[in-house]
């Protein structure tokens, strides 16, 4: 039998940003993270379920001036967040028009995927999205067994 690595889920994510105080405003005001702790330079922010290090580029001298994220390089194409409901992805996209956020409409991935998502960037392009569940149909009643219905008994007058 071959063995593997028992990955039980993702701790955190680590991003090389531009601007640590825009990114850090952006994750808090419009995901919803927590700032945990400064790294100085960077910050870490949770949501509960999945850590966020942010972080100006390891090595500035290396840095492209005026970079901008690209999913089209080798490495992080987009990064996905779970939202409970379809009704809350439809709560996100007023907050995202409320804040100036341009997005995707939301759109159904049908039944392979069985989720709903919306698709957006954080200040230095990374992409975003937000994702949502089908709703789950409920199960069917169990129908009433056929079977002998016992008589009911009359009363007798008296």
């Amino acid at each position: 039998m071959a063995e593997h690595i028992p990955a039980k889920g993702v701790h955190h994510f680590r991003l090389t940003v531009s601007d640590v105080d825009r990114a850090v405003a952006f994750y808090t005001e419009v995901l919803g993270f927590k700032k945990l702790m400064d790294l100085n330079p960077g910050a870490f922010l949770s949501n509960g379920q999945v850590g966020l290090g942010i972080g100006p580029h390891p090595f500035p001298e290396r840095a492209i001036k005026a970079d901008r994220f690209d999913e089209n390089r080798i490495g992080l194409d987009h990064m996905s967040f779970a939202v409970a409901s379809r009704a809350d992805l439809e709560k996100a996209v007023r907050l995202l028009d409320q804040r100036g956020v341009p997005h995707s409409e939301i759109r159904d991935l049908g039944p392979a995927f069985g989720i709903y998502i919306v698709i957006f960037r954080d200040p230095d392009n990374v992409q975003l999205e937000l994702t949502a569940p089908h709703a789950r149909k409920p199960a069917p009643k169990p129908r009433a067994r056929a079977g002998r219905r016992r008589p009911v008994k009359r009363r007798r007058r008296a």
